[in-house]
């Protein structure tokens, strides 16, 4: 099972995020050329941009990979990374996707998150696809 489908900037704070995990992961390609298919059930990982701005929140590498309707008959979850000087508006991605895609938030980071938020997230994430399995 991809226990998680990320994406990640130039800046790669979402990717260094991702190997601190050291969960299963698969990433969106910056390419906007390159696309994905993912087959199995996963939750998303994504940066929030544009300022808080509801309208630029979601990159747009994501916004493609979840207009597959393949790809987004799969999202079980979204975590969303974002930065605290946007307020309220921090981690907006994931209000964004969960609402659009009717699924949990399940937590949000700020950058390359801590190392708390590392141990909040793989707990999270293995108690998620435990209750998942369970239900299905």
């Amino acid at each position: 099972m991809n226990a998680l489908v990320y994406f990640s900037s130039r800046s790669e704070n979402t990717h260094r995020f991702i190997q601190r995990l050291g969960l299963p992961a698969t990433r969106i390609p910056l390419n906007d050329q390159e696309r994905i298919r993912v087959d199995e059930p996963y939750i998303l990982v994504v940066p929030s941009y544009g300022g808080g701005g509801i309208a630029s929140a979601v990159p747009r590498q994501v916004i493609r990979f979840l207009n597959d309707e393949h790809n987004r008959a799969r999202i079980r979850g979204v975590i969303a990374s974002g930065n605290r000087n946007f307020g309220d508006a921090w981690g907006r991605a994931g209000d964004v996707i969960a609402h659009k895609c009717g699924v949990p938030w399940l937590y949000r980071f700020e950058l390359m998150g801590t190392p708390h938020d590392i141990d909040n997230v793989r707990k999270g994430v293995n108690e998620f696809w435990q209750q998942h399995l369970r239900s299905t």
